[in-house]
């Protein structure tokens, strides 16, 4: 399960204006701090882009729904954690995904039959 748990507008590159959601998943995770070494608690979170107004988006604000959030690889980038400051690369994103576990991709390889039996 996901919650909706903000929301924000953004601008496209178009210069269109939208509204994204966030959304959190109810997986509690323990992650290890590269610089401290000390364990932190933190759950997956990411941004979706919707179609609605403001006032259908704070409405949203609360609303639990199925699916979860994957960890996707991509290009590196700097991310702060925003409870340390700490200023990190990452080589992944996380995306949502209607699936309660996992990806579809992941879902189809772990249901495909061997090719030869």
């Amino acid at each position: 399960m996901v919650t909706v748990t903000a929301y924000q507008e953004r601008t496209s590159t178009e210069g269109k204006k939208y509204i994204a959601l966030e959304i959190q998943s109810d997986d509690l995770e323990f992650v290890v701090s590269k610089v401290t070494g000390r364990h932190y608690a933190t759950v997956r979170k990411c941004w979706i882009s919707s179609t609605f107004n403001e006032v259908l988006a704070e409405r949203m604000l609360g609303k639990e729904m199925q699916g979860s959030i994957v960890k996707t690889a991509c290009e590196p980038y700097e991310f702060t954690i925003p409870e340390t400051g700490e200023v990190i690369t990452r080589h992944h994103r996380y995306d949502y995904s209607p699936l309660e576990n996992g990806s579809m991709e992941e879902v189809v390889l772990q249901n495909q039959e061997p090719a030869f039996a």
